[in-house]
């Protein structure tokens, strides 16, 4: 019994010493592998890596903590080698593609202008008879202002010369609508005979054209006539009702129209100064400068406008006299009207001319009244207009179809009237502002060297205003 507790004591000894020499070739293969962050994290070493974690949690909590607001300084350690790589997010603003923000700036700034249109059309739609009484003083005084400035050139002072221009120009007016009613009212019952007179020659021709129409379906076309203007004596009559309300609009967009053809007539200039004040100081040279050319350019279209419509309306009205077609003159008018609506309103207003030679005088007169509108209009198109009206009004084309084809959409016949001139002054404000700026870009650029400024006459903005 004695040798027992020697022989444990004895392996106690042993074991104590394997352990000891086990953990110091654990810390060894913990140096030697301490740098590889690949090394896979496998069960058998798991209390391992338990064991050094709880050292390094150890170790870590007998390291003093330095704070910058503590005065230890504004050293942060490094992750540990076992944390995850997490890669860094774009920015949203260079993630999105060049062309889709530049679609997108674009987009919005599009919309804003296409909301600012539709609240402009909006208001213009609630006032349409003030804004319609403006444009038509606006054209009337783009008529009459070079008539002011003659007399005023001969001494006559501003008042007279605005007054007398005014009455002569009201006057001429009024005489020309009288003149028309007078006729046609004079004519009405002639032309009532002539027409029927003249519907019963086509139906007779039509018998015996070669289109072979019969009685049958020309009594059913008159039959479906007849039943169109049944089908609409309700409208027809709730038009003649609301007679009243449009001539107290007529009336009241004639009084407008007077008295501001009268106000620009006499202080167009100071008008046109207090306008300029509304615009920022930094735009202002440029609209006042664009101003006076966008005048021109509306003063040399309505004049040249005036003329040829005029002369088509006497050749045409000539033309139709001969050929014995009744109410020629008030004809020749609607045609002198209907001019200041271009290409559509000599189209309406050959037409009607035609109409009314086929009804009253038979094909062989339509037919020469035809040729004698498209005569004319021939000769207006390329001799007249490029000739009276020169490069003032230049507009394409294209420009002049789309503009009249959205002035009717949007507003009528009233609307198509304003669009030419419209865009012959926008066209012309637009070309004005561009070279402005150009020539202000220029003049803020610094000079290359040796380069001298040459000194250009500045251009008088008050030039051709009223």
């Amino acid at each position: 019994m004695s040798r027992v507790p020697g022989w444990l004591g004895r392996l106690g000894d042993e074991l104590s010493r394997m352990g000891e020499r086990l953990d110091e070739r654990r810390a060894e293969a913990e140096r030697d592998d301490g740098g590889d962050d690949t090394a896979p994290d496998t069960a058998p070493h798991a209390p391992d890596a338990a064991r050094a974690s709880a050292h390094m949690t150890a170790e870590a909590s007998q390291v003093p903590a330095t704070r910058p607001e503590n005065g230890g300084g504004d050293h942060v350690p490094p992750p540990p080698a076992y944390a995850p790589a997490i890669a860094a997010r774009p920015d949203p603003v260079a993630a999105v593609p060049w062309g889709m923000r530049v679609a997108a700036e674009a987009s919005w700034r599009l919309l804003v202008l296409a909301g600012t249109l539709w609240v402009l059309m909006k208001v213009i739609s609630a006032v349409q008879l003030v804004v319609y009484a403006f444009v038509a003083a606006m054209l009337i005084t783009a008529l009459l202002q070079p008539t002011v400035a003659r007399l005023r050139r001969h001494g006559v002072p501003r008042g007279l010369a605005t007054a007398l221009t005014a009455i002569l120009g009201f006057v001429i007016m009024g005489l020309v609508g009288w003149f028309v009613v007078w006729q046609v009212q004079e004519n009405i019952d002639n032309l009532s005979n002539q027409i029927q007179d003249g519907i019963d020659e086509l139906r007779r021709w039509l018998l015996n054209s070669p289109f072979h129409v019969t009685e049958s379906q020309i009594n059913d076309i008159a039959k479906s006539l007849r039943d169109a203007v049944g089908a609409n004596t309700d409208q027809i009559t709730s038009a003649g009702l609301e007679g009243v309300t449009v001539i107290v609009e007529a009336l009241t967009g004639i009084l407008l129209t007077m008295f501001s053809t009268l106000f620009l007539l006499y202080d167009g200039r100071r008008i046109w100064e207090w306008t300029t004040r509304l615009v920022p100081a930094q735009a202002r040279p440029g609209i006042s400068g664009a101003g006076p050319r966008a005048w021109r350019t509306l003063t040399a279209y309505v004049r040249g406008t005036v003329i040829v419509a005029l002369i088509d309306a006497i050749f045409i009205g000539l033309g139709i006299f001969f050929l014995g077609v009744p109410m020629a003159v008030p004809l020749a008018v609607f045609i002198f009207l209907f001019a200041f609506i271009p290409l559509v309103g000599a189209v309406i207003s050959g037409a009607l001319a035609v109409v009314v030679a086929l009804v009253t005088q038979g094909v062989f007169t339509a037919v020469m009244t035809l040729a004698v509108v498209l005569a004319v209009q021939q000769i207006e198109g390329h001799i007249l207009q490029p000739f009276i009206l020169g490069r003032a009004v230049r507009v394409h084309p294209l420009a002049v179809v789309l503009s009249v084809a959205a002035g009717g959409l949007v507003n009528g016949i009233g609307g198509a009237v304003v669009a030419v001139p419209l865009v012959a002054v926008t066209n012309t404000v637009v070309g004005y502002l561009r070279a402005h700026s150009r020539e202000a870009a220029l003049r803020q650029a610094p000079l290359p060297h040796g380069a001298t400024v040459i000194d250009v006459a500045p251009v008088d903005p008050t030039a051709g205003k009223t």
